[in-house]
This record gives structure tokens, C-alpha cells and sequence, in this order.
């Protein structure tokens, strides 16, 4: 079995680098705590057991593989080089940089103003953005504060922590009404999280400003730990109802490839049609 995630093989693949990531993947696999023998390994990925040898000790010397035990009772795991370049690796990728070219693509395929924010403080902090070329422009400022319980920003960054962690923000900074439609109950606001997390975006229907609507997404890095959040904003003036489940599959897609890109990997791969269908009315309620 090899890698069913390898990409298609370009021009200039090497098959001895692509059979050695296919190694380390199948040591990295969660039902191999234990370490994999060099025949098991060979069967994982679909090479002969003297081919799995040479790469695993050259794999070895390098310390992107360890092993322990002799002879038949020898297992493999992945070495902590591996660990070294991973931490490398974090320092090097900028979310600003990952997340831009994403927001300018957001932009154009939805017609509305993309975002990108931070969490600080309980609030989400507005880092970058791309605005639409147009008359009619909504203050979006760089910087901007957003508040934790009304923004598409702010609901999504809190749906990404505990709920432990979202009531102690909710008790330190309240629900104050910014509009008719703002959610000021505590348990309320706390299911409503819930159901963010299990739809994967947040929308705000014009619950922090008047006939203004903005959804938004968490953004995970490589330890599944929430690194900020992305949103679009724009007029909810003669926006079908059908729209917004689509534009929030939209923004959620988005906000995946973000985190794909800093590292984050899907474990569950949970399929959220359903759920999307399920909870878009409760949202827009």
C-alpha cells in the first residue's frame, strides 16, 4: 500500500525520494505506535522487504528513522530529525503569507471583502485583507478589534477553543447587543458555538451592524491548535437566504486549504453537508 494521498507523477519525479516519503508516512501512521518491522514496512508500501532495508538505514542515517531491538524483534519508527525540520519548518511559513493569496481568490469568487484576523485578548485582530474594487466600501480597518460574540471573526475563532475556555471569555467580556439581532443569552451563545463547530463556519446576519453580514472560518496550524481565523464581509442587501449556506461552504474550503498549507491535517474527515443543512436556518435565525 502506498501513500493514497501521493500526487500524480510529474516530469521529473524520482521514485527512490517518493518510495522514502511513503516510508515515513507509514511510520507516522496512528496504528503504529509500536514501531514497524522492515517486512511490514516492505508491505505497506508495496516494495520488496531488501528495498524497505536500504532505504529504512539510509532513512536512519539521516535520523528521519530510529529503531530498537535485534534481528526479527528490530522495529522502526520515525526519528527525531524529523522533529528539528518540522520546527524549522513552522518558523519559516508566515500566515499572513499562506492566507493572502487565498483571501484574493476568496475575493473574487464570492464578490466580497475577505479578511483575515488573529485572536487577542478574547478578540480577533484584523491582520490582512483584500477589498473589493468598488464604490460602495464598508469600513474594514486594518488592526480593527473585532468583538468575540457577534463577528463572523470572533464566533468562529471561539468555536475552535473549549467551551470551557469560551464561557470564561463570554463571563469576562459579556454579550453586549449591538443590534436587534446580537445573541446576548450565555447558554444560548454556547449551543450556537457548538453548532459553528460542527458546520465549520460561522455567520454573523447582521448581529454587530444593520443590514451588514459576515461569515467566517478558524484556521488550524500543524497542532490542530487554532492560529486565526478568515471572513468575508459585505452588504446583506438582496443576498438570497440559499446564498449563505453556500458562501459559508465557500469560506470553510478556504480556510482548509490555509491550514493544509501551515501543516494541519484533517484526522476525522468529517463530512459537514449534513450539518450545514441541518443548522442553516438556526444560523440565520
Amino acid at each position: 500500500m502506498t501513500n493514497s494521498a501521493a500526487p500524480e507523477e510529474p516530469k521529473y519525479w524520482v521514485k527512490s525520494v517518493a518510495r522514502a516519503a511513503d516510508i515515513l508516512e507509514a511510520l507516522a501512521a496512528p496504528a503504529q505506535g509500536n514501531g514497524l518491522s522492515v517486512t511490514e514496512v516492505g508491505q505497506a508500501c508495496s516494495i520488496s522487504k531488501s528495498a524497505a532495508f536500504g532505504m529504512l538505514q539510509t532513512l536512519r542515517a539521516y535520523g528521519l528513522v530510529s529503531d530498537d531491538g535485534e534481528g526479527m524483534n528490530r522495529r522502526y519508527r520515525l526519528g527525531m530529525s524529523l522533529a528539528r525540520l518540522g520546527d524549522r519548518a513552522r518558523s519559516q511559513v508566515s500566515l499572513r503569507g499562506v492566507a493572502h493569496p487565498v483571501l484574493r481568490e476568496l475575493t473574487r469568487t464570492t464578490g466580497m471583502a475577505s479578511r483575515l484576523a488573529v485572536p487577542e485578548d478574547g478578540h480577533a485582530v484584523v491582520v490582512d485583507q483584500v477589498e473589493l474594487d468598488q464604490r460602495v466600501r464598508l469600513d474594514l480597518r486594518m488592526g480593527q478589534r473585532e468583538l468575540p460574540h457577534c463577528t463572523g471573526l470572533g464566533k468562529a475563532l471561539l468555536s475552535a477553543v473549549p467551551q470551557s475556555e469560551a464561557a470564561a471569555v463570554v463571563e469576562r467580556f459579556g454579550l453586549p447587543r449591538r443590534t436587534s439581532r446580537t445573541i446576548t443569552d450565555p447558554a444560548t451563545f454556547l449551543s450556537h458555538l457548538r453548532d459553528i463547530a460542527r458546520v465549520g463556519y460561522a455567520l454573523d446576519d447582521e448581529e454587530d451592524a444593520e443590514g451588514i453580514i459576515c461569515i467566517g472560518a478558524p484556521v488550524f496550524d500543524d497542532r490542530s491548535v487554532c492560529a486565526g481565523a478568515i471572513s468575508i464581509t459585505g452588504l446583506k442587501l438582496g443576498l438570497p437566504a440559499w446564498r449563505y449556506q453556500e458562501l459559508g461552504g465557500q469560506v470553510r474550503d478556504a480556510a482548509r486549504r490555509i491550514s493544509v498549507s501551515l501543516g494541519w491535517v484533517d484526522d476525522a474527515e468529517n463530512d459537514t453537508s449534513d450539518t450545514e443543512a441541518s443548522h442553516s436556518d438556526e444560523f440565520r435565525s
